[in-house]
């Protein structure tokens, strides 16, 4: 009987074992590296060991430690979580040749799991329908499109769509080198890619005594950078005879290795309806909170039971109950490309009311790093109906009070309410065609309400302050007898704004837009503007200041009444559009180098995913800053390019550009 538990991993999904744990009377321990000392998995944790170091390679990667530490706090059990070391045999060998309980699946069936290349052969052999594999060194034309996939991990890591032939030869490597900086181990093999193809999967949960339950499916169509976004259980729109078809395929796969505990078995479904075998992941996953949801179950309280030798509850799972749908909050900025996003996290709040759950590893105060996965939280709703369940999670979400870093909280809201999300017409590439109208601003109802809430901000500011004093925020004095201004960046799309404003002998100022103010306080602002009663919750951090209310939330930036000169850049500069690490610089990259409008300089590495630094011009590189192995903060400057004479310029390209577009 397990006493103490080690997580062997961070953020939200340590924090969600540490859950299960407490209610059944297991003491926790975690691990943490330098940069997490003070997350909030470690908080939460009854123990913690420090893995000395940042990156994941030299701490969370590092089976040795993870071991030692686990043997150092007196834990009798190791739970690996999802990603990280989560499907690597070699660890849960050296987990149980320590004398620790492995929460997990056989070795052997990792082991056999664990190459993607070999799990298609055995799949082959238990009569489950796959892709056939293309070799890459004789691929033609007639192959295209392919999809390069890691052969030792996933979570889109090591993932390249090639449409033409010429790329192939680059994309490998790239795809290589990010497999195995992720993964240890830079295989990886090609496929046929499958246009508008669904990704639907199915968890199984196995005992020792060889029941194994297929706990229905979910839909995780909608992915970005071949990571999921938006999950949900059940897949909608399958008819019962494909449901069965993959009940009964992923059943096969598991039973085929022997399986034991949580896993998931990925298929792609095609337009046409025809299922593939993708993979099975020999772990719990990320989107795991919607079967939990649908069918009343802990699955984590399943993998302690059956890693203590017990059985599953029954032969046969409960039968599934209503809709679920989760949503990944990540710290990034959908319209630029997916850039991460790190800072203070000065506020997460999400309402926790009925039928809705929050899995965060944060909690306001705390500071999203650049060394790891951007994910905040996931949010998940559960409904009787999948109508319900999508409305409840784009409310619970739109009501959010998220100040900090930019984040995709309007894009889940978006994508939520989007016409074909809402008639369940999902595939792989609903990004690729949605993304722009999902991220795009300035339309007239979306430009009022911001202009509205800028207002709301200012007046805010007003109140805050004695009647002939400075404001709280923005650098200049007015005189409450006068017309005074305050001028508000909209974040993070740069628009401005100049609010003018009175303030009244009631000391209650007045906008010059016209609108009534029924109240106007530091941290709360209400509006009347035709007929309609408005209410703002406004929130000051230094120059930001976010107005949150119940049709969305505003972010913006109090600025100085006259622009500074000095802030400008000098032409042809290359910013680091995010903290991170250089990597690699283009062969023979040096001062006097001549470069090629959109020539890949520089490799950044961030948040376990590469960027590339892009020339902005053809020209001749005057400066170059950065280094292979250089930490850099956002905005510090890499290179510097002069534009080649007129008669020679290129069209001008984008300065960065995200190395795992497809």
């Amino acid at each position: 009987m397990m006493r103490v538990l080690l997580v062997a991993n961070r953020g939200e999904i340590a924090c969600r074992i540490f859950r299960t744990c407490r209610e059944l009377g297991i003491s926790t321990v975690a691990v943490h590296s330098d940069a997490d000392a003070d997350a909030l998995h470690v908080r939460e944790a009854d123990t913690a060991v420090r893995l000395p170091g940042a990156a994941p390679a030299d701490t969370y990667l590092r089976g040795d430690l993870v071991v030692a530490a686990a043997l150092a706090a007196g834990a009798d059990a190791v739970h690996p979580g999802y990603g990280f070391l989560s499907e690597n045999a070699g660890f849960a060998r050296a987990v149980e040749d320590a004398g620790l309980v492995w929460v997990g699946p056989p070795v052997k069936a990792i082991e056999l799991m664990a190459s993607k290349t070999r799990a298609k052969e055995l799949m082959a052999a238990a009569d489950v329908p796959l892709l056939a594999p293309v070799d890459p060194g004789n691929a033609t034309t007639a192959d295209l499109p392919l999809l390069l996939k890691a052969a030792a991990g996933g979570g889109g890591r090591g993932m390249r769509i090639v449409r033409e032939l010429a790329a192939l030869e680059g994309e490998l490597t790239a795809a290589s080198a990010e497999a195995a900086s992720a993964f240890g181990d830079g295989e990886v093999f090609a496929e046929p890619y499958v246009e508008r193809g669904r990704h639907v999967e199915v968890q199984v949960m196995a005992d020792a005594e060889g029941t194994v339950w297929a706990l229905g499916t979910r839909d995780c169509s909608l992915q970005r950078r071949h990571q999921k976004v938006i999950e949900e259980a059940p897949a909608p729109g399958l008819d019962d005879g494909l449901r069965q078809r993959l009940h009964q395929a992923a059943v096969a796969a598991a039973q085929a290795v022997g399986y034991r505990g949580a896993g998931t078995v990925e298929f792609l479904v095609s337009a046409e309806g025809r299922p593939y075998f993708l993979e099975m992941n020999t772990r719990l996953q990320v989107e795991h909170p919607v079967t939990e949801a649908v069918f009343g179950l802990d699955l984590v309280a399943l993998q302690l039971r059956i890693a203590e030798g017990g059985p599953l509850p029954s032969a046969e799972p409960p039968s599934p109950s209503g809709h679920a749908v989760e949503a990944r909050l990540y710290a990034e900025d959908p319209a630029r490309d997916w850039q991460p996003q790190t800072g203070a996290l000065l506020t997460l709040d999400v309402d926790g009311g009925p039928g809705i759950r929050l899995d965060t590893g944060y909690t306001g105060g705390d500071t999203v790093g650049v060394h790891y996965d951007p994910m905040l939280a996931k949010v998940i709703a559960h409904a009787p109906t999948r109508t319900e369940a999508v409305r409840l999670l784009a409310r619970a979400l739109e009501r959010a009070r998220i100040h900090g870093p930019v984040t995709n909280r309007e894009l889940l809201v978006r994508s939520l309410r989007h016409s074909d999300f809402a008639a369940a017409r999902l595939d792989t590439g609903f990004y690729d065609r949605h993304l722009a109208a999902l991220t795009a601003t300035g339309t007239p109802g979306e430009e009022a309400a911001r202009r509205l809430a800028a207002t709301a901000a200012a007046l805010a500011g007003a109140a805050d302050r004695p009647a002939t004093g400075p404001a709280r925020f923005g650098a200049w004095r007015n005189l409450a007898s006068q017309p005074q201004t305050m001028r508000l960046r909209s974040e993070p799309d740069g628009t401005e704004y100049e609010i003018a404003y009175r303030t009244g002998r009631d000391g209650i100022p007045a906008p010059a837009s016209g609108e009534r103010v029924l109240a106007a306080r530091p941290g709360a602002v209400a509006l009347e503007t035709g007929g309609v009663t408005r209410h703002f919750t406004v929130t000051t951090h230094r120059d930001r200041v976010y107005v949150d209310t119940a049709a969305g939330a505003y972010t913006f930036t109090a600025l100085p009444r006259f622009t500074d000169p000095a802030e400008r850049t000098e032409p042809g500069s290359l910013l680091a559009p995010m903290p991170g690490t250089v990597v690699r610089l283009a062969d023979g990259l040096a001062p006097g180098a001549a470069v090629a409008a959109g020539q890949p300089l520089i490799w950044l590495e961030a948040m376990k995913m590469e960027h590339r630094i892009l020339a902005p011009a053809s020209g001749t590189l005057t400066a170059l800053h950065a280094a292979p192995g250089l930490q850099v903060e956002v905005g510090a400057l890499l290179a510097v390019v002069q534009d080649a004479p007129p008669a020679h310029s290129a069209a001008d390209a984008p300065a960065h550009q995200e190395e795992t577009t497809p």
